[in-house]
């Protein structure tokens, strides 16, 4: 839509779908060009939060933030995994200090410049073996609990999501073929 006139409810509308952040292209196909865009920024109506992602700056805080702005970064194409899927899927109480975010298996050979507060892992992951959290995407149950088995990083951790997403009915004890075989050096689920 370039070469239109700027909307605000274009901008807002995609904004609002993205707990009030936007990209730099989403602006251009709301009709705003990157001068504009800097006036906005500059008149204190938009912010620069991360190169190419912005915000509506009286757009009321939403949850996750931190991870919209990572997953646009991502260009919409990452899907958060590992512990920050945990959190997400309440089977952790573990708070990462990093947002893991699965990027295609494709982009391994990108040259990326990574935020410093994300953690890269690269692999597909079909629509059915993804979750929403409101605007962002994390990795199913089962597949989280997979992930974390094939990368075996924190034992300890890896039992009590299985522990938990058992205990809720979210995945099947026939399911877990990966998750037993990260822990059987371990003492097994039942440790």
């Amino acid at each position: 839509m370039s070469g239109s006139p700027p909307s605000w409810d274009r901008l807002y509308e995609q904004a609002s779908g993205q707990a009030g952040y936007f990209t730099t292209r989403d602006a251009s196909a709301a009709g705003f060009s990157s001068q504009l865009l800097f006036k906005h920024i500059h008149a204190g109506r938009i912010s620069h939060v991360r190169r190419g992602v912005h915000r509506l700056v009286h757009y009321p805080a939403g949850d996750h933030e931190d991870l919209v702005v990572a997953w646009l970064w991502s260009e919409r194409e990452g899907v958060f995994s590992h512990q920050t899927a945990l959190g997400l899927h309440g089977l952790s109480d573990v708070l990462p200090a990093k947002a893991h975010l699965l990027l295609p298996a494709a982009w391994r050979n990108r040259r990326l410049r990574i935020p410093a507060d994300v953690v890269v892992h690269h692999g597909d992951v079909p629509k059915r073996e993804r979750a929403w959290f409101g605007a962002v995407p994390a990795t199913s149950v089962l597949r989280t609990l997979n992930d974390f088995a094939r990368d075996t990083l924190a034992p300890e951790l890896l039992r009590q999501a299985a522990r938990e997403a058992l205990r809720r009915g979210l995945v099947a004890r026939s399911e877990i073929g990966e998750v037993k075989r990260a822990l059987r050096g371990f003492g097994g689920l039942a440790a």
